[in-house]
């Protein structure tokens, strides 16, 4: 039997491949097609290739609700144990469109590597995870895994709805209570956080029908612009005295109320905009019902309505409700926990955020899951990168819990 110094050693020796591996991997664009592309089939090609070595390899691909021609691809690899239960590190492999190229300093999908960082777009989101979790699996040959299985879960769909990746293969039964569910999609400095709750989101899309005028005549219009200014303002005045709590498991430690998208009126400064829209990322704490937030929002825009005469509708364009807090007395929790303890030297705190991940669909099912990574700060945005030394931290932990969990008898 290995011991666990010698496959630390191993992954520390993997540098090399751990690039080239990375490399490839983020020189093929896997985005949904709701966001102008072609989903996530050919990357599932590629990480197919590198799959070697585990007992089962299932693809899933479910087509796409927008186009149906368009796959959607999910792949679960196992290495089977003795033991009941599979420990899994599920990672997403979709990622976000790059925005303005311009802001790029280096191609986003022609990866590169400088100063110890590679730089593209999926590079920390969440290509850090899928490799950092196949060379922690890369460590233990099929057939001499004496505790639990060992599995990976590359899953589709994670950056819009996640219908298509982990909410399908949960539905499809996928995963059982035995499972512990590791998921590596938010980080903090040197892994020093386990994340073991999320906040409920609703996004809500306010759209102010008014009636164009001339600017010189704007009391023979109604400036959907204005209404819409004040409308913003009552909201961001009334939301934190309706839902006040705090929480200081949760970072931040109070709901948020963030106006974000808005479209532009008017293409000219002399005409009074008829029509006005803009949209609100709002994430609340587990204990508030986001159907009371609608009904604040709904409130307070009848409010608006009735007092210039414009016509005002909320739409609700997404919602995820915060499943149970996942609890820290479980092995799954422990393992981790010392996993990271063992690799960085600190133990690491359990805490809740505001961002979504797919750990929150295992949660609504009643099961337990834990988000965990080192590093964070880039994702989403231009020159995004990871560097070389967090994927080998990752991977030394997942090894670890491995080790433990899995290759022990």
């Amino acid at each position: 039997m290995k011991s666990l110094d010698s496959v630390l050693e191993s992954i520390e020796r993997s540098y090399d491949d751990i690039v080239s591996h990375m490399i490839g991997m983020i020189r093929i664009p896997a985005i949904a097609p709701v966001n102008g592309g072609l989903g996530e089939s050919e990357k599932a090609d590629y990480l197919a290739t590198k799959l070697t070595g585990f007992d089962s390899v299932e693809r899933v691909d479910v087509p796409d609700e927008l186009d149906p021609s368009v796959m959607r691809s999910n792949i679960l690899a196992k290495k089977n144990g003795k033991k009941p239960g599979t420990v899994w590190v599920v990672s997403h492999i979709d990622v976000v469109p790059t925005g303005d190229e311009s802001f790029w300093d280096t191609p986003p999908f022609d990866p590169v590597l400088k100063d110890g960082k590679i730089y593209g777009r999926g590079t920390e989101d969440n290509g850090q995870s899928v490799i950092s979790s196949l060379f922690a699996a890369y460590q233990f040959p099929k057939g001499e895994l004496e505790g639990m299985s060992l599995g990976l879960a590359f899953v589709a769909d994670e950056e819009t709805t996640s219908k298509m990746g982990i909410q399908y293969l949960l539905d499809r039964g996928c995963f059982s209570e035995d499972d512990i569910i590791l998921v590596p999609d938010w980080g903090s400095p040197n892994g020093s956080m386990i994340e073991i709750s999320e906040k409920s989101l609703i996004w809500l899309k306010f759209k102010i029908h008014g009636k164009t005028a001339h600017g010189s005549t704007p009391d023979e219009g109604i400036n959907a612009y204005r209404v819409s200014t004040a409308l913003l303002t009552d909201l961001l005045e009334t939301f934190p005295k309706e839902f006040p709590d705090r929480d200081e498991v949760f970072m931040p430690s109070v709901s948020t109320f963030e106006p974000t998208k808005r479209i532009a009126t008017v293409e000219n400064i002399n005409t009074i905009p008829g029509y006005d829209e803009f949209c609100m990322d709002i994430r609340v704490l587990p204990h508030y019902s986001v159907d009371d937030v609608l009904k604040v929002a709904r409130m307070v825009a009848d409010r608006h309505s009735e007092r210039t005469n414009a016509k005002i509708e909320v739409e609700e364009v997404q919602r995820h409700v915060s499943g149970r807090m996942s609890s820290v007395e479980t092995c799954g929790f422990a393992a981790l926990s010392d996993a990271v303890t063992f690799v960085t030297g600190s133990r690491p705190k359990a805490v809740g955020v505001g961002g979504g991940t797919c750990a929150n669909f295992f949660r609504e099912k009643g099961m337990d899951a834990y988000v965990w990574q080192s590093g964070g700060g880039t994702l989403h945005a231009p020159n995004e990168y990871v560097p070389v030394e967090n994927i080998i931290l990752d991977s030394k932990v997942f090894a670890t819990v491995f080790y433990n969990l899995c290759y022990k008898p």
